[in-house]
């Protein structure tokens, strides 16, 4: 440790990613955040009756920072702050706040530790500490907006006022339990409308039976609901979308008994999204349906955008790989709601979030709001603003 508290220039990072492809691992130098290092544990951890399973994520973990840490230079070297983020930890993560700051303590001498939901390291992947807005959207959509710095005690220790969300991105997977970012509780008294005027902001990512308008499987739902118009010759079908229905599923009656017992019902759904998009350029009702869900990405986005000037809106998330036939009508929508917006691509995802987040915690830099629950540090307990 330096003289002034902070980590050596020495000092290493462990960054974690845990939701529905598995563990991924990575180390970086604490001055920098960058990765040096990774792997990937295949396995994805386990979530149970008390919530995500500690003693799995355990498991899996301890070992592959032994080895990410043997890997380096000279071997073995100081470990100044480690931090995690899970799908589900807002609402599942009881037992990891729990377990795991005593059980890596142990292991490697931490006692600079974050525990974060996946939204919170989509989002510093995404921006790092900046104030903005994350739209991560993959088989479901949810938006996530912060302004770091914005109130006294928004870091360590700090308030976070604000939403928290609580059910499950995976960039390129959507906001749903176990590969998403988390729905919770609603916003405490601050601003207009009860908004928090600091601290995280949260819109959507409520699931696709509830939300996610605008994400892959609202997408993919809408335009298998337009092909199945064509088939019935009900108003508002398209022919180009039932043919890729029948070239994808098969005959469309025999559609609902593949999708209704499904457990995995919303990522069938969005498996549909691509044809859409595929469609949109020669098909005025694939086109009207990106539209639509442009129209609902803009206005979740804009509910949880901070009053900056400029405010950049990352887009992060598997669904943007469909490219101009979603992201033109984006473009515009964004302009409409938000005219001094700035949409960008995000710079990275939840692992180099997870890396931005240790190495800002491990040399006293850490900006983001700390609420106990979306972000949480075993040693700080969030203020009441």
């Amino acid at each position: 440790m330096s003289a002034d508290g902070g980590a050596r220039d020495d000092a290493w990072v462990c960054g974690v990613d845990s939701g529905g492809s598995g563990l991924r691992v990575a180390i970086a130098r604490a001055a920098d955040g960058t990765e040096a290092d990774s792997l990937r544990c295949a396995e994805p951890v386990r979530t149970g009756p008390a919530g995500i399973d500690a003693g799995h994520l355990l498991a899996q973990l301890l070992p592959a920072v032994r080895t990410l840490l043997g890997r380096t230079a000279g071997g073995a070297p100081e470990l100044a702050a480690l931090a995690v983020g899970a799908a589900g930890m807002a609402t599942l993560g009881g037992e990891l706040r729990t377990v795991l700051p005593g059980a890596l303590a142990s292991a490697f001498g931490l006692r600079r530790i974050a525990l974060a939901a996946d939204a919170v390291t989509a989002y510093a992947g995404a921006l790092g500490q900046r104030p903005g807005v994350v739209v991560a959207a993959g088989t479901g959509m949810i938006a996530l907006g912060a302004d770091p710095g914005a109130a006294p005690g928004t870091g360590p220790g700090g308030s976070s006022g604000g939403r928290e969300p609580g059910s499950g991105t995976d960039p390129g997977s959507r906001a749903e339990p176990g590969n998403g970012t988390d729905p919770g509780s609603r916003t405490e008294p601050g601003g207009p409308s009860g908004r928090p005027v600091s601290g995280w902001r949260r819109a959507d990512g409520w699931g696709h039976l509830l939300g996610d308008c605008g994400g892959g499987a609202w997408i993919g739902r809408a335009g298998l609901e337009a092909a199945l118009r064509e088939f019935d010759g009900r108003g508002g079908g398209s022919p180009a979308l039932l043919a890729r229905l029948e070239a994808v599923f098969g005959p469309p009656a025999g559609l609902p008994a593949l999708l209704y017992p499904r457990t995995d019902r919303a990522a069938v759904l969005a498996s549909f999204a691509p044809e859409v998009g595929r469609c949109a350029e020669d098909d005025p009702v694939s086109a009207g349906i990106l539209r639509s869900a442009a129209r609902a990405v803009a206005e979740t986005a804009a509910a949880v955008c901070p009053p900056v000037d400029g405010c950049p809106v990352a887009l992060a998330g598997g669904l943007f790989r469909m490219g101009e036939p979603l992201l033109a009508p984006l473009r515009e929508e964004l302009a409409a709601v938000l005219p001094a917006a700035r949409p960008e691509q995000a710079a990275g995802g939840p692992l180099e979030g997870a890396l931005c987040i240790a190495s800002a915690l491990a040399t006293g830099r850490l900006r983001l709001p700390v609420d106990g629950r979306m972000l949480h540090l075993p040693d700080a307990a969030p203020s009441q603003g």
